[in-house]
């Protein structure tokens, strides 16, 4: 029970990197209204998002994430992907825990510069947390 609530707590970090950039989430994991995303190949991904008209990929790591055999090939597949139809490429949100931030940076950058390119790379941390959700009220420090 605990590590579905870190792991949705990670998840709700990472959906707000994508409302930053002004992504509209889609679907994703652990969430009251928006639908599971689908398996895109034979992995499970967190968050399903769009831009105007170009989809991106959202996936947390955490330990266990992180020591996997495949992690490479995993993030590989996901950076790679592409539209079905108008053949875009598919943006990959890569969420870290703060402890793996830099061993999978250092991992990234054994990828190829095209593949690189389609990925960002997010520490996620309680200070990321959105001032969108605060009143006026609470942001002010002196009230007239």
């Amino acid at each position: 029970m605990i590590k579905e609530e870190i792991k949705s707590k990670q998840i709700d970090l990472l959906v707000e990197e994508f409302w930053r950039l002004g992504y509209l989430t889609i679907s994703r994991k652990l969430g009251t209204y928006l639908p599971e995303p689908q398996k895109v190949g034979k992995y499970s991904v967190d968050v399903i998002a769009r831009y105007n008209k170009n989809p991106a990929i959202g996936l947390t790591l955490d330990d266990e994430d992180v020591n996997r055999t495949d992690l490479m090939e995993m993030i590989n597949f996901l950076a790679t992907r592409k539209t079905r139809y108008t053949n875009k490429r598919v943006m990959l949100f890569l969420g870290v825990v703060p402890d793996h931030y830099q061993k999978i940076r250092i991992l990234l950058s054994s990828l190829e510069d095209d593949v690189r390119k389609n990925i960002k790379l997010f520490n996620l941390n309680e200070r990321q947390v959105s001032h969108r959700h605060l009143s006026k009220m609470q942001t002010r420090l002196f009230v007239s």
